[in-house]
């Protein structure tokens, strides 16, 4: 028999809250998500009232995962501050990060690393289109090239697009019962909230959801050892962003943008956000840079040409390299063989390694000046 949504609410509904109203009645739930056994859902309460709460989550997910016909489930305690401030998730511990703070000044809090995992780092873009996941895949390759260990997290809740670009079609399978093995492909770990639903499902989710879904595709996958996470962030800089920003913790961002001027304008709020969060920016990546005619050679600048490098270049940050727009580039994501992976001696794969090489060394510097963070398992 398969799973229903009113099975996990009337499980749910044994559940009581601090004071004792069953949880569905609470209005603290979120929306319900259930797909092929897994089941996804966030209990969102005041920041005041997390260290309550948190006994509630733990029977909560413990009853759901007791259900017949349930593989894994996703719950998060996500906790909203007043004034309606960004929300901020209340993960499992998995690790405190020390990172230490300025000469002569306390310690700085920032978010816990990732066990095993030496760097994350995101790709981003200020709106869609830019092509933004098909550079991230590639960098990601790119990286691996290099002689890194990489893995990939598909962290555009709204639109993923890793089980397109990489041709995945299976599932994660659970470890443990309430940890999920990442699906491996070219050589590296990768996981998606793509994985986990079916490929036309609406993703029409809450704030304190998404949240609660990056929380544990983050900390309740086995990663394993990693140099290099490559995370592709959802585009745009609204609410969303920023806490994702905000509760992961980046050593870098790398912005994509296409040449013209209506898409640097969203470049530059893209790195005025990762600026405001203290992230470091690697550098902007220049898509679409030109168009050469593949049956006669001319070269048209559709977007234009060098907005980025310009952009970069008034900003102060890195500018990481130019990416054609061409039509290999696009029939090779579409068949989710990237041109990394599969045309490794190419022009394009060139281009995207030149990139990466640059990222690699921009993590190196980013990491010799900044403090080290030690975690604690």
């Amino acid at each position: 028999m398969a799973l229903l949504k009113d099975d996990v609410l009337a499980a749910l509904g044994k559940i009581s809250s601090p004071d004792g109203v069953p949880l569905p009645a609470t209005g603290k739930l979120s929306e319900i998500i259930v797909a092929d056994g897994k089941v996804f859902f966030s209990i969102t309460v005041d920041s005041a009232a997390v260290q309550q709460w948190e006994s509630v989550r733990e029977r909560a997910q413990q009853a759901i995962r007791a259900l017949p016909g349930v593989q894994s489930v996703m719950a998060a305690l996500t906790a909203e501050r007043a004034g309606g401030a960004a929300p901020r998730p209340q993960a499992p511990p998995v690790g405190r990060a020390r990172p230490g703070g300025p000469p002569g000044g306390p310690a700085a809090a920032g978010p816990a690393g990732i066990p095993g995992v030496q760097a994350i780092i995101a790709v981003a873009s200020g709106k869609g289109g830019v092509g933004k996941s098909t550079t991230a895949v590639n960098l990601a390759l790119a990286l691996r090239d290099l002689g890194l260990k990489v893995g990939i997290l598909d962290a555009d809740i709204y639109g993923p697009s890793m089980p397109k670009l990489l041709a995945i079609r299976e599932r994660p399978q659970t470890v443990g019962g309430n940890r999920l093995r990442p699906i491996e492909r070219f050589g590296m770990p990768v996981m998606s909230i793509g994985f986990l639903i079916e490929e036309e499902t609406p993703m029409i989710w809450r704030g304190p959801m998404v949240m609660s879904a990056l929380t544990q595709m983050l900390r309740e996958v086995e990663w394993g050892a990693l140099d290099v996470m490559v995370v592709d962030m959802p585009p745009g800089t609204g609410d969303a962003q920023l806490t994702m920003a905000q509760q992961v913790p980046l050593k870098g961002a790398v912005i994509v943008s296409t040449p013209q001027d209506l898409a640097l304008i969203d470049a530059r709020r893209g790195i005025a956000m990762f600026r405001r969060v203290n992230v470091p920016v690697l550098g902007i990546v220049e898509n679409m840079s030109m168009f050469i005619c593949p049956h006669c050679g001319t070269r048209s600048d559709i977007f234009g040409h060098g907005g980025a490098r310009r952009e970069a270049e008034r900003l102060g940050v890195p500018f990481l390299g130019e990416v054609p727009l061409d039509i290999a580039i696009r029939e090779k994501s579409d068949s989710g063989t990237p041109v990394v992976a599969t045309v490794p001696d190419g022009g394009h794969a060139k281009f995207y390694r030149e990139i990466a090489t640059r990222v690699r060394d921009g993590l190196a510097a980013t990491s010799r000046a900044a403090p080290k963070i030690v975690v604690e398992a």
